[in-house]
Formats: C-alpha cells, sequence, structure tokens
C-alpha cells in the first residue's frame, strides 16, 4: 500500500496545507514535525508561485512572503531531504505547472520521488492536458492527484476514473480561503466519483473551522484546510508552530468524531 493510501486506513484524514517558506524553511520543517505529533495524516506543502490562478489573498500573500525570503525549489527539496530523516508522514507538493516546467518536469518527478514525496497537485493543469506532467510521474512512482470541482458535472466520472492517490474535491467555487458557509452539494460530488474509482475523496477549499470540517468529514474521507493555518502563521511569525499545531489537533478531534 502506498504512502498516500495508509493515511486513509486510520478512520477520516485531516491534511493540513502550508506554504513553504513562510515565515521560513526551518519553520516550515518544525511545522511538519508539530502538525504530524498533532493528528495531521498527510500533508500538503505549497511550492510558492509567484501568479498562483487558484490562491486566495491569504495563501497569496504567504508565497510573496516566502518567495522574498529566498524560498526557491532547491531548497525545499533540501528541507524534504532533512524531514525524511525524522518523518515518514505522507507528503503532496501543491504548486503550478510553471513552477514544474521552468525546473524541468522529469527531472522535478524524479527529485521529488528519490526524496521521498508522495504526489502532486498542478490546480492549473486541465484534466485535458495532465498527459505531459502524468506520464513522469507514473514513471517515478508519484500520485498526480485530480482535482473535481462544483463545475466539473458530468466529467467527474472521467476524471476519477483516471485519478491517482486521492481525489481533491473543491467544496467551493473561486480561489482557495475561508468561508463561513458551504453550500455546494459536496455530498453529490462524492457520490458520483466514487461509482467509477474506490479511491478516497478529500475535500478542501473554504474549510476553516472543527464545526465544518467535523460536517464535511460525515460523507468524506478526508479534509484539507489551508487558509487558517496559513493565516496563523501570517499572525505569529517565527512563533506560529504551537498555534498551528493547537489547530491541527482540534481539527483532528473533529474530524475522528465524524468517524465513530
Amino acid at each position: 500500500m502506498n504512502n498516500i493510501l495508509q493515511a486513509f486506513q486510520n478512520g477520516k484524514a485531516f491534511i493540513p496545507f502550508i506554504t513553504c517558506g513562510d515565515p521560513s524553511l526551518e519553520i516550515t520543517e518544525q511545522l511538519v514535525y508539530a502538525m504530524e505529533q498533532a493528528g495531521a495524516d498527510l500533508i500538503e506543502l505549497g511550492i510558492p508561485f509567484s501568479d498562483p490562478t487558484a490562491e486566495g489573498p491569504v495563501i497569496l500573500e504567504a508565497g510573496k512572503r516566502a518567495l522574498a525570503a529566498g524560498t526557491t525549489t532547491d531548497l525545499i527539496f533540501d528541507m524534504i531531504n532533512r524531514i525524511r530523516c525524522r518523518s515518514q508522514i505522507p507528503m503532496v507538493f501543491m504548486t503550478y505547472a510553471n513552477v514544474v516546467f521552468s525546473y524541468g518536469i522529469e527531472r522535478f518527478v524524479k527529485k521529488a520521488a528519490s526524496l521521498g514525496i508522495d504526489g502532486i497537485i498542478l490546480p492549473d493543469v486541465p484534466f485535458e492536458e495532465k498527459r505531459e506532467f502524468e506520464e513522469p510521474c507514473k514513471k517515478y512512482g508519484l500520485a498526480f492527484i485530480s482535482m473535481i470541482a462544483p463545475t466539473s458535472h458530468d466529467r467527474i466520472r472521467m476524471i476519477a476514473k483516471q485519478a491517482d492517490g486521492f481525489l481533491y474535491c473543491v467544496s467551493s467555487l473561486g480561489v482557495t480561503g475561508s468561508r463561513s458557509q458551504i453550500t455546494t452539494d459536496i455530498r453529490s460530488m462524492i457520490h458520483l466519483a466514487k461509482e467509477t474509482a474506490c479511491l478516497p475523496c478529500a475535500v478542501g477549499f473554504g474549510i476553516s473551522n472543527p464545526t465544518q470540517a467535523a460536517a464535511i468529514a460525515a460523507y468524506a474521507d478526508g479534509i484539507i484546510v489551508g487558509s487558517a493555518i496559513v493565516k496563523l502563521c501570517a499572525a505569529y511569525g517565527a512563533g506560529c508552530v504551537p498555534h498551528a499545531a493547537a489547530f491541527v489537533k482540534q481539527m483532528k478531534e473533529a474530524v475522528n468524531k465524524a468517524s465513530e
């Protein structure tokens, strides 16, 4: 069983997202250890990009801070190497096609896989254009994680049939960021996907508190939360680790209740 599927084996998975290099790569590394200790099942690591089209203002600003601090793809790879000496928690990258393309697609994928990254999410790569990235991922054993959105409609089954790792279900139209309410019929999206694929379905975009997490975890296999954690990194800077860990613990407890 691969690392990603293991993340979904002990009840509902809680998946935090953080931006690498915000406020520093040293703090990002400490966040990974602390969030794992607090109950995270899989961690999404954002590689900052200058024009992240799927991101709301919170993650957009985090990326700007990380880039201004000198964060590069190679320095992130060095951090992953250090993390893998201490932790085997499943980890996936979330970034943009241009980051991978400019590094060299095969070079990027080979390096990420060799360091123990388990998958990659590229929100700006349409399903119909994924082959250029997916084929190297298959070659080196990196899951190319697909996304389905409320607008996917008839394409959901098609996307799910070819998905790998887990299926990322986008809960809200628009960019990432906290929402006071999530009104999308996510349950129907998941039902359609599971008619075709046996992969876990994790829901992200907009989830920011334990009540939302528990409600969605009642029918999803996992919950993804980014902006609420990135806000803590912005608010507390180098002192953000205990605050992020406490939040992850609270959210994991809420998700666990949905598994009972």
